[in-house]
């Protein structure tokens, strides 16, 4: 072919390649075009198509005929065929004796149906970076040339952009999606309070997230630590005896015992596994926690190798915390059935609240940072967490819901988790607060609400940053005596899904302290009736500004104590309190 009339055919499929993938950012249609485009470009019987993801262990390729234009799918090893020789040494190639050359897979004859009589195969490059390769099979009309591998050259770049914008595109929409998901998942949770028909709804739930061929939902007993209470799908019912297990015994056991998560890729060569189901690969177990406290393990099982990545356990533990406190839900709503008595109830509820307390205080450089709370005797629904984000930011919240006994605690517990859930989704502090609020108004009855502090200290650059949802009011104390009040945010929680939430940022300079409390702190009275108050708080800050954090909120605390009339009936008194040391 002379070289202008190769020139000219070249440039006509660069504006085609152009306009074509410019019609489409979504990943399986571009990928039909290119392997379309391949076959034109160089009259080719089969394209092939691989994408290099550092996520698998394998080759993902994508082919198709020429004589039916099918986009199919087959799974390779690392390496094999020409594809995984020209992927591992970034070379192009052609071949057009694949008899005689061993970079030439059979296999991967039988698996696309067609016998090589020719090959041509590239890398393909984008922005620098090798992504994935091209390749051809079967020159229709001869050989394929150093002409054809000129023509793939110049659509390698598009080529390689087009399929990675792509997939960018098609993991942001994932993201995107998978928190809808999530939010929906959340809101159908919230409803159940039966146990076994919550059981069947978390499975049924999850598959709209993951993917997977078999699955269970293992509770542990929380009396001796056995695992007793199972719910499963996809597991033949001959291997039920396999899936009675003990704490220890096989994945599942293994995660009940170490309270970590596991992820297989595949099953064959771990020895922890039993198997329950004879097509199974790969194996994904996480364990569900409220706190601390292990309460079961969620088990998925893919008849696929290597099917589940960080980012599905990431996915996974977020759908675990939020089944966790339905779960306990429903459980408490069993044993109140049972006709337990209020005090193992109200034990319970102590026991929820006291597992969402923190059980130290944060060490975090140039600051010195306490929390309290002290039970009144009954179950209330003060809260307050320290909450680790990013390297070098500290989550900082403080709560109390409306009412008190195991109602309060449950809200309470609610609150926590979809705070802590939505932290993990979000940066946005008001866009937290947003979808905190709309969660507990689908969760909460009439007249129960929740406020709410929550805030991020930036401990490298020196920045708090708060939304006040209708809470008692934090003040910042400065070094200079002038005391700044936390007012920004919005409406408490649970009340109106039409909340609006405003985020504000302090600088905090050395010797600055911030105080948050609820309102146990201040609604204290004395024999005359009068309210110690937020300057009373104030007063016994700045007495003792000095001194270390745990020492000035002890100092608060006796104030209160020393302040209150005898007959005074104490709420539960709650405090965070962080202090900038220097500079």
């Amino acid at each position: 072919m002379p070289d202008s009339i190769q020139h000219t055919r070249t440039e006509k499929l660069l504006l085609e390649a152009a306009r074509t993938f410019n019609s489409t950012l979504e990943y399986e249609e571009l990928i039909e075009m290119v392997l379309r485009l391949v076959m034109t470009a160089v009259g080719s019987e089969v394209a092939l198509v691989f994408r290099i993801d550092h996520k698998r262990t394998n080759m993902r390729i994508r082919f198709m005929k020429s004589s039916d234009f099918k986009m199919r799918v087959f799974h390779r090893e690392l390496g094999q065929g020409v594809v995984g020789w020209v992927a591992q040494y970034r070379e192009p190639i052609i071949i057009n004796d694949p008899a005689n050359d061993p970079r030439v897979d059979t296999d991967i004859e039988k698996l696309v149906d067609t016998r090589f009589r020719s090959v041509i195969s590239l890398p393909l490059i984008g922005k620098g970076q090798m992504i994935g390769v091209v390749e051809a099979i079967n020159k229709i009309d001869g050989e394929f040339t150093e002409q054809d591998l000129d023509i793939l050259t110049g659509l390698n770049n598009q080529i390689a952009v087009a399929i990675d914008n792509a997939h960018l595109y098609r993991e942001v929409k994932r993201e995107a999606l998978e928190k809808d998901l999530l939010y929906e998942v959340g809101k159908k949770l919230s409803g159940s309070l039966e146990l076994d028909e919550l059981l069947r709804d978390i499975l049924s739930s999850l598959r709209q997230v993951v993917k997977y061929d078999a699955g269970g939902l293992f509770l542990i007993d929380p009396q001796n630590g056995s695992i007793k209470s199972i719910s499963t799908v996809g597991y033949d019912p001959s291997q039920d005896d396999k899936l009675q297990l003990k704490i220890g015994q096989g994945l599942i056991g293994y995660v009940a015992k170490t309270g970590e998560a596991v992820s297989v890729t595949d099953v064959s060569a771990d020895e922890r596994y039993i198997e329950a189901n004879v097509l199974t690969k790969s194996e994904i177990v996480v364990p569900i926690k409220l706190g601390d406290r292990m309460i079961g393990v969620l088990n998925l099982e893919s008849n696929d190798s290597n099917a589940y990545d960080h980012r599905s356990e990431a996915l996974i533990e977020a759908f675990a915390s939020q089944a966790a406190i339905s779960l306990e839900r429903a459980r408490l709503h069993k044993s109140l059935l049972q006709g337990q008595r209020l005090e193992e109830q109200l034990n319970i509820a102590r026991e929820i609240q006291r597992s969402f307390l923190p059980r130290s205080n944060p060490n975090i450089p140039r600051y010195d940072v306490t929390g309290t709370n002290i039970s009144s005797g009954q179950v209330g629904g003060d809260y307050y967490d320290f909450i680790k984000i990013v390297d070098g930011h500290l989550g900082i919240a403080i709560g109390d819901v409306s009412g008190k006994g195991m109602p309060a605690a449950l809200i309470m517990a609610s609150f926590r988790a979809s705070l802590i859930a939505e932290i993990r989704n979000n940066y946005s502090i008001r866009t937290i607060c947003s979808k905190v609020n709309s969660l507990l108004c689908e969760s909460l009855d009439p007249g129960n609400y929740v406020t709410a502090v929550y805030g991020v200290l930036d401990f490298k650059n020196h920045i708090f940053t708060f939304a006040n949802c209708g809470h008692c009011l934090p003040v910042v104390l400065r070094m200079n005596g002038e005391v700044e009040y936390l007012r920004e945010g919005g409406s408490v929680l649970g009340v109106t899904r039409s909340g609006v939430y405003e985020e504000q940022a302090l600088v905090i300079n050395p010797g600055d302290i911030g105080v948050l409390y609820t309102d146990g702190v201040t609604e204290v009275f004395d024999r005359r009736g009068e309210e110690f108050g937020l300057e009373r708080l104030i007063e016994v800050v700045a007495e003792n500004r000095d001194r270390s954090s745990v020492q000035i909120q002890d100092a608060i605390y006796a104030a209160v104590n020393a302040f209150a009339a005898p007959e005074h009936v104490f709420d539960d008194l709650t405090m965070a309190i962080f202090k900038r040391l220097d500079g």
